[in-house]
């Protein structure tokens, strides 16, 4: 297998580190717009096996050729949503396999936001799905660890835990501080800012995909392994448009516990419009500059990447699912923990970044040997769960089961 990985950020950079310990590939080219960064995590591994090049995510046919240049058959898309489309048709275009942890962007409703589906995550991809499956080519999509483990685990409790599913609710939460900052996200703000203020998206068997307000239907979940009881809130989420195309389910449901101040945060961020997208006119010595508010936010906080060092705690990425079993009522919790201080000393990269990298390299594993095969664009719940999650184990980062 030849991969072409597009971003060295925090999870790109994970990848290299997590991929670099296994056989499964020949060549693995990271591109970055930034050279430096591309350069840098090549360096770290040192392993012939890598290569750098520069590339612009969003130049398609830049992309493409440098698939062909490569001979790579695998495009792994580890930027942020906006650049989900120009690499997803890039990888067409040359013929490869495609793999991302994030799907393309939603348009909320333009008059009833907070109450029906406009263009949903993933709508534009799956629009595009016969023409991947007549050219039986894969694009396996929201491969990461929520949309990918979560889905895989929900797959996992249709196949074996459950005879009929009432709801899967997709559970997120941590107890991960950073020392040194009062508010300093984890993960990219700006795909934060992205998921958590658009219109939440759930499902149910009898309506079929509708919206709520951000931060709807407030629960406390408790999370396992010490973390405990957080506060969780509907947000926008892949695995509630993914999961009920291939699991039967009257209900699907992701909720993130972000805690009451960081919820603040994001409703300042709204009210003040900094978590707009379009650029506005902003004075600079030759006159006005247009500059993405958001894009400000995200510059002005410091890169999760680099925040490993400081931060302390666990993170959990879970479903939690409810059904029968043999005529029984049942409910259970799937999970993975990953405690920032195991994540550092093991592998140099935080506990949320490393978290969602692991996946899409298990993932490549499997299709690397067939374990995984098929064609038309797939969420990681098309795929049998079993080879997933023993391959999981066997990397040294095991998951769990709780009877609730």
């Amino acid at each position: 297998m030849r991969v072409l990985l597009v971003g060295a950020g925090g999870v790109g950079t994970a990848v290299t580190r997590i991929a670099v310990r296994r056989p499964f590939f020949d060549l693995m080219v990271v591109a970055d717009y930034d050279p430096d960064r591309a350069e840098a995590a090549v360096a770290a591994v040192g392993d012939d096996r890598f290569r750098a090049e520069r590339v612009d995510a969003g130049d398609e046919a830049a992309v493409a050729a440098l698939l062909a240049r490569h001979g790579c058959d695998v495009l792994l898309n580890a930027t942020d949503p906006r650049f989900v489309m120009p690499l997803f048709r890039a990888a067409r275009t040359a013929g490869a396999s495609y793999l991302d942890m994030a799907m393309s962007l939603s348009r909320p409703h333009p008059e009833r936001p907070y109450e029906e589906c406009g263009v949903k995550l993933g709508d534009e991809q799956f629009a595009l799905a016969a023409e991947w499956e007549k050219a039986g080519a894969l694009a396996l999509v929201g491969v990461g660890v929520e949309p990918g483990l979560s889905d895989v685990f929900a797959r996992y409790a249709a196949d074996e835990l459950f005879d009929e599913i009432e709801e899967i609710g997709i559970r997120d939460g941590a107890n991960l501080t950073v020392d040194g900052y009062d508010f300093a996200p984890s993960f990219s703000i700006w795909t934060t800012i992205e998921e958590c203020l658009n219109p939440p998206v759930v499902y149910e068997r009898e309506r079929g995909w509708y919206t709520t307000a951000p931060f709807s239907e407030p629960e406390a979940f408790d999370f396992p392994e010490g973390i405990g009881p957080v506060e969780c809130v509907n947000v926008e989420h892949e695995e509630v448009l993914l999961v009920p195309r291939w699991v039967d389910a009257r209900r699907v449901t992701f909720k993130y516990g972000l805690g009451r101040e960081f919820i603040e945060t994001l409703k300042t961020l709204h009210l003040l419009g900094l978590d707009r997208t379009a650029p506005v006119a902003v004075p600079g010595p030759d006159g006005p500059v247009p500059v993405s508010p958001r894009d400000v936010v995200a510059a002005s906080l410091p890169d999760p990447a680099t925040l490993g060092e400081r931060m302390r705690g666990k993170t959990c990425a879970g479903t939690w699912v409810r059904g029968t079993r043999d005529g029984k009522p049942r409910e259970v919790y799937l999970y993975h923990v990953v405690d920032n201080e195991w994540s550092m000393a093991e592998y140099g990269c935080q506990a949320v970044v490393w978290q969602t990298a692991l996946n899409p390299v298990v993932a490549l594993e499997l299709l690397a040997t067939g374990a995984w095969s098929g064609s038309g664009v797939l969420g990681p719940e098309a795929f049998p769960a079993r080879p997933f999650l023993g391959l999981l184990t066997e990397y040294g980062s095991p998951w769990g089961l709780r009877e609730q």
